[in-house]
């Protein structure tokens, strides 16, 4: 079993900046991150935005930059949340996953629409 990428729009959603990045997709990752270069390209200035402690694979504790609001969107679906500024390229969570209905399709190694929801997103509220 190798890496999933799928290709993502970010969209700042004060300075309407865009960027289509390829992100990593990770069912052990609860956010989603992106590298302090696509931060900046979006037009975020993170020595002025709040941090948010996370903990790394390795067990180790820091405390990271955090932006939003951004909008992700993926094929018919997009979500607006906050992204944590970690790493050295973008990396897509459980969270965005989740509210977006996408699923890890394991022997194709690609991101895809919940095939029980495929025109719109449906979210579990219990």
């Amino acid at each position: 079993m190798g890496l999933t990428y799928a290709t993502l729009k970010l969209t700042n959603l004060f300075g309407h900046q865009s960027v289509e990045v390829s992100a990593l997709v990770d069912t052990g990752a609860t956010f989603m991150c992106v590298s302090e270069e696509i931060a900046l390209q979006l037009g975020f200035d993170i020595t002025e935005v709040s941090r948010q402690v996370v903990t790394l694979a390795d067990g180790h504790q820091r405390k990271v930059p955090k932006i939003a609001p951004i909008e992700i969107a993926f094929g018919n679906r997009t979500y607006v949340t906050e992204a944590v500024v970690l790493g050295n390229e973008a990396l897509m969570g459980v969270i965005p996953m989740e509210a977006m209905d996408l699923i890890v399709d394991p022997r194709q190694q690609i991101l895809i629409a919940n095939p029980q929801h495929p025109n719109y997103p449906v979210a579990s509220a219990k």
